[in-house]
């Protein structure tokens, strides 16, 4: 009979456990992921309890405070907190979204933190994110033309073909959707993953831009864009309620029109 287990130091083990200060009559607590690969240690899980009634609603609230009273050596990413610059991206009560616009309230029991998933680990919540910015640089994300401007204006769009590019040019980077994509778990090396190819067909249909079809070419690939399987857990966790798989899908509409 096949068994499948983890490589022994991959296997999270219990962790340390801060206790709520005595007279706290409102405690909520939090399973937060602590890795140090320096340490040479296995992954574990720390849990804090929070008095709620000196934290704000949000989860990264509780990380922030738990860090400044309680553990300053718990490693996160933030910056914005408000939902903007996509850093503090987590997998939070078991899917991905952001600590700052996640509401504890909205969790049950206590609430478990991890990293986001299939990622290499920087530090605890951190991970590292080379190979997600490289995919996203490699689609070229900026404005490519062979005319040159107009002497005495910016390049002009209708207001039809501008709110086009609203949604995908909303995505903030934060990689939720990518690394909740199974396809891009076992093919992140090839894949460019539901991120890259969202900022990919930002700028397919920009009316601006005139390179479609180089940027068509550099897509038709086994790999780069046809790995996608719709599976949709993309557009289901963006926390920006952007939807990657209806682009992914217009970009392959757009390859097979090419043909005919």
């Amino acid at each position: 009979m096949a068994e499948f287990r983890l490589p022994p130091n991959s296997r999270i083990r219990k962790g340390k456990h801060f206790g709520a200060a005595s007279g706290s009559n409102k405690v909520r607590r939090f399973a937060v992921y602590r890795y140090d690969p320096d340490s040479g240690e296995n992954p574990r899980v720390d849990t804090y309890e929070v008095d709620m009634h000196s934290c704000g609603p949000m989860v990264l609230d509780a990380l922030i405070k738990i860090k400044n009273e309680i553990d300053p050596t718990l490693t996160f990413r933030r910056s914005c907190r408000e939902g903007i610059c996509g850093s503090c991206a987590m997998n939070i009560d078991g899917g991905n979204t952001l600590a700052c616009t996640r509401a504890i309230e909205d969790v049950r029991g206590d609430v478990k933190i991890y990293p986001l998933p299939h990622m290499p680990v920087v530090k605890d919540l951190v991970p590292d994110l080379t190979n997600f910015y490289a995919q996203y640089a490699s689609i070229k994300p900026w404005l490519q033309t062979r005319t040159p401007p107009p002497p005495d204006r910016e390049r002009l769009q209708s207001k039809d073909d501008q709110e086009l590019i609203n949604d995908p040019a909303a995505c903030i980077l934060c990689a939720c959707c990518s690394t909740s994509c199974p396809s891009y778990w076992w093919n992140s090396d090839r894949y460019l993953g539901p991120a890259a190819l969202l900022a990919a067909y930002r700028w397919l249909v920009d009316s601006r831009d005139e390179a479609t079809g180089e940027r068509l070419d550099q897509l038709e690939d086994p790999f780069r864009l046809y790995r996608c399987h719709t599976i949709m857990n993309c557009t289901q966790t963006c926390p920006k309620d952007l939807n990657p798989a209806q682009a992914i899908a217009e970009t392959k509409k757009m390859l097979a029109e090419r043909r005919y």
